[in-house]
């Protein structure tokens, strides 16, 4: 039994057993009576449960990106220029969210608010509180990062490990054997930063992989630190040739450390890691690095989003990038 053969046996017309059953608009009274008798008399049962769950779309994707330090870095400006890009092509807003905690009163409008049809969530942690309330929620979110489990959840994500390894193989390649590793502040490591913990781990690999002495330094998202970051380097093991790192906003500080010493770049000090091409390109020599895709990233995790959005209970979608080191001016032989 269906709308069509209630009409046909009450002699009227689809749309309006329809407007008996909503009430949207106005009818006779003899029409609708005569519709409900029908309706009772041929046990017609309209799904008004499954309409009154289904979500509203607002036409908006939420874009959680909690700024690395002070401010949003060039790399996180990238994502955001990506997300807000591949939207305006699919005819969406994006509401941006500063959120770093799932308790922050931002993400809460997110969870309550029913501003948005799914989230992009960044700047993910290991375990990290906001995916888990998001799908707890049964909101559709992707990742722009990895989670402990990463088979639970649809993300795209840099094979960090990987490329830093990879960083490494390039440095040894060129004769060098004792390395650092700039890594990001010790507050994101200890909060579980992925791509923080998993250049750790890259960077032990590599290094033990090779016999060479690897020494890592955790560094805070600004130019001071970095400043100071090269000098503590430089105090406590002289005998450090090349450097890779992930902290692209340390980078304008680890360069004026650099000239102020009168080290000479990559005579007696190579320097390489993943970041913005923005801050490869303006570092002088140009670095060698492993260009973050953030275009790549970001359409792919709104099309993750698009299709979880309409798909609630399709399976999970990763990504895993692993792109080139673009040979620049900054790494060369051991001297």
């Amino acid at each position: 039994m269906n709308i069509g053969e209630v009409a046909r046996y009450c002699g009227v017309s689809r749309s309006t057993v329809s407007y008996a059953l909503s009430g949207k608009r106005t009818i006779s009274a003899g029409t609708r009576e005569l519709i409900l008798a029908a309706i009772d008399e041929l046990g017609y049962r309209p799904a008004v449960p499954a309409q009154s769950n289904k979500r509203p779309r607002t036409g908006a994707v939420g874009l959680v990106m909690p700024p690395a330090a002070e401010q949003l870095t060039a790399m996180q400006l990238e994502f955001v220029g990506a997300v807000m890009g591949a939207a305006a092509k699919a005819d969406l807003d994006v509401l941006l969210s500063p959120s770093g905690d799932d308790q922050d009163s931002s993400f809460e409008r997110i969870m309550t608010g029913r501003h948005v049809d799914g989230v992009i969530l960044t700047e993910v942690r290991l375990d990290d509180p906001r995916a888990e309330r998001l799908r707890r929620a049964r909101i559709p979110f992707v990742l722009i990062g990895r989670p402990t489990r990463p088979n639970a959840m649809s993300w795209v994500d840099l094979d960090t490990a990987a490329l830093v390894g990879r960083c490494v193989d390039h440095l040894v390649g060129l004769g060098h054997r004792h390395i650092a590793l700039i890594n990001r502040s010790t507050s994101l490591v200890m909060s579980g930063y992925g791509p923080a913990h998993r250049a750790r781990e890259g960077f032990a690999r590599a290094t033990s992989r090779h016999d060479a002495e690897g020494v890592e330094f955790c560094c805070a998202d600004n130019a001071r630190a970095g400043e100071s970051c090269i000098e503590a380097i430089l105090d406590a093991y002289p005998r450090v040739t090349a450097i890779v790192t992930i902290n692209e906003a340390a980078l304008p500080g680890m360069e004026r450390a650099l000239e102020r010493i009168g080290l000479e770049v990559p005579g007696r000090l190579s320097i390489t890691g993943i970041v913005a091409r923005k801050w490869a390109e303006q570092f002088h020599p140009n670095l060698t690095a492993i260009d973050v895709p953030a275009a790549a990233l970001g359409a792919t995790a709104l099309d993750f989003l698009r299709e979880r959005i309409a798909k609630p209970e399709s399976a999970p979608a990763h990504v895993l990038l692993t792109p080139p080191i673009d040979l620049r001016s900054s790494t060369g032989p051991v001297s």
